[in-house]
């Protein structure tokens, strides 16, 4: 291996003579900088440099077996790349293409339930998903570049951090949503028999739009708050809590429904009406909400990303939803059960404001969505701290307080821009950490195209239509992974507390809301029924409050927050808890002597 893919830092030029300090003219360094790219792109070392391309793409089985060598060197692991290191084109654009297929199943998810949560037809959905890849890659380039603005103020980490649709949105969107068919902002008819089934409500996007562009500027300010400030805000009590909540409810909101054959009206098993059946009864092959069919579509799919990580390839585990996703819809297309209308219908190429929604505020919504963007900066600082780790950066120090600056401003930034895409906030994404991880590649060249190939995948049309066109079971099955990996990581962040007693009492008052409304979602739903005759501003009120306190990852967040500034800090050595530890330390030696009897 050449000794530039083996160091993980440039080494700095030597100091020049004071002569030697006068910048070159522009036009000097237009010529090197035509000379280095015209040497990459003429020269094998330049195409594809010096990586072991063999270990990126070789599977586990059956290259894991042979002899003790042969398998440590087969688990020799490839030389690092730094974030400004010159890199291989190929790799930059394999590892690149890595990065978007690892993020494109967390890309097209949300769109994919907001569309369904408000009927839309199959061209506005198709057009929400390319948008949200567009923006995505837009506002990614954006994020990695680490502009200076003024004094020690940045715009962007200058990491691999990319972007996308936050889940945290998703969660209070659905919220929103319900309040807005409950209070007639949105259509709905009753049946008969008592049945309620949703019209279409493209104005509700808008709504959440809207409202999602005022409320960007409260993070754009928590962004010039110090970094140390925020932490001791948002300690890893508070953002694991947060973090597991949104997990736990889209799992419950979502992935499972959808598993089981739909997360719309289906869901609930109407006797008759359009929603008798799953997804509808106009789909190829529709089944009552949760068939066996539709369970073992799910479960095929989740099993194939539990095979691709036991004996995939490294390229292979990073991609393994889109692999799950694939598997299911081989299968699913020949049984029969994909609806190929949506790909017809779709167009060849599209971009952002070919479909546009009517911008607006939704009063009840401007609470919740303020509490999603304290959220959303709770995640970027996690997120930039877990990218500074994995790309081998100071995790601590000036420079790194002003990546989070950055970061959380662009992340601001990117809610309000974001809006104007026609797309829900986009916040900073963690699943390309692994891909730094695994890859050892942290090089800006192979995130920014990342970003060319999702732009792509979303000014492709048909992408979308094929996207939208997966069957609910396949979608649930990788979904529900997906989600659960969500609420792992809030689990490993709350994992860096020391769980002393004063921590277990946070955690468990936060717990009681979100985990209470996980399981009864309408305790709070008939909160303020006895209000008679509320004015208009006043309903709006209750209706912000109902919301809050219908979402899990809210009202548990709210908890913590609160509790975490009240309660006093404990001493490190609390006599209380070395007594809890002692008793539980003999009634395991007890119990022991009495299975040795």
């Amino acid at each position: 291996m050449s000794s530039i893919s083996t160091k993980e830092q440039p080494e700095p030029t030597p100091s020049p003579s004071p002569r030697a300090q006068v910048p070159p003219p522009t036009s000097s360094k237009l010529k090197s900088r035509a000379t280095q790219w015209a040497q990459k792109i003429t020269t094998k070392h330049g195409w594809v440099g010096d990586y072991d391309y063999g270990w990126l793409c070789m599977p586990t089985l059956p290259f894991a077996y042979g002899s003790a060598a042969a398998r440590k060197t087969r688990r020799t692991s490839p030389p690092f790349y730094a974030l400004n290191q010159e890199l291989p084109l190929v790799l930059a654009m394999a590892t690149g293409l890595q990065h978007a297929l690892a993020m494109l199943a967390g890309l097209i998810t949300p769109p994919i339930i907001f569309a369904s949560a408000l009927n839309l037809d199959s061209a506005t959905s198709a057009y929400m998903i390319s948008s949200s890849l567009i923006g995505c890659g837009i506002l990614s380039l954006v994020q990695m570049s680490r502009l200076r603005i003024w004094k020690n103020y940045y715009l962007g980490t200058g990491l691999i951090t990319v972007v996308g649709t936050s889940f945290s949105t998703l969660s209070t969107a659905n919220a929103i949503f319900n309040a807005m068919y409950a209070d007639g902002t949105c259509p709905s008819t009753t049946a008969a028999d008592g049945t309620v089934t949703r019209g279409a409500c493209p104005d509700a996007y808008g709504y959440l739009l809207g409202t999602s562009l005022i409320c960007a500027f409260l993070e754009i300010f928590m962004s010039f708050v110090p970094p140390r400030v925020l932490q001791r805000i948002f300690p890893p009590i508070v953002t694991g809590t947060v973090i597991l909540m949104i997990g736990a409810s889209l799992v419950g909101s979502s992935g499972i429904p959808d598993w089981g054959g739909g997360s719309n009206d289906c869901a609930s098993r109407p006797a008759s009406g359009f929603f008798q059946l799953c997804p509808d009864i106009t789909a190829p092959r529709p089944l009552p909400w949760g068939s066996p069919e539709f369970i073992g579509l799910g479960f095929l799919s989740f099993m194939a990303i539990m095979l691709t990580e036991l004996f995939g390839s490294p390229f292979l585990k990073n991609i393994s939803i889109i692999v799950g996703l694939a598997v299911g819809c081989i299968v699913a297309g020949g049984a029969g059960y994909i609806d190929g209308s949506s790909i017809k219908t779709a167009p060849a190429i599209t971009f952002l404001w070919v479909k546009t929604f009517k911008i607006r505020v939704y009063a009840p919504a401007i609470l919740p969505m303020l509490a999603v963007y304290v959220s959303l900066a709770m995640e970027a600082i996690g997120d930039i701290t877990a990218s500074a780790e994995v790309s081998r950066v100071a995790v601590d120090g000036e420079e790194f307080d002003t990546r989070i600056q950055g970061g959380v401003l662009s992340d601001g930034i990117g809610g309000f821009i974001s809006a104007l895409f026609t797309v829900t906030p986009l916040s900073i994404f963690a699943q390309n950490n692994g891909v730094i991880a695994i890859t050892r590649c942290a090089n800006r060249t192979a995130g920014r195209w990342c970003c060319f190939f999702l732009i792509l995948f979303g000014v492709l049309g048909k992408i979308s239509g094929v996207f939208l066109a997966i069957p609910n079971p396949v979608l649930g099955g990788v979904t529900t992974f997906l989600f659960a990996t969500v609420a792992v990581s809030g689990v490993r962040v709350l994992s860096y507390n020391r769980f002393t007693r004063r921590d277990r009492f946070v955690l468990a008052a936060a717990l009681s809301f979100g985990i209470g409304d996980l399981l009864v979602p309408t305790i709070f739903t008939h909160l303020f029924d006895g209000v008679n005759h509320p004015n208009k501003g006043l309903q709006g009120l209750f209706n912000s409050i109902t919301i809050i306190l219908s979402t899990p990852f809210l009202i548990s967040g709210i908890v913590a927050v609160i509790l975490n500034q009240i309660l006093p800090q404990e001493d490190s050595f609390d006599p209380e808890e070395e007594d809890e530890v002692h008793t539980e330390t003999i009634d395991v030696e007890a119990q022991g002597e009495k299975e040795k009897q």
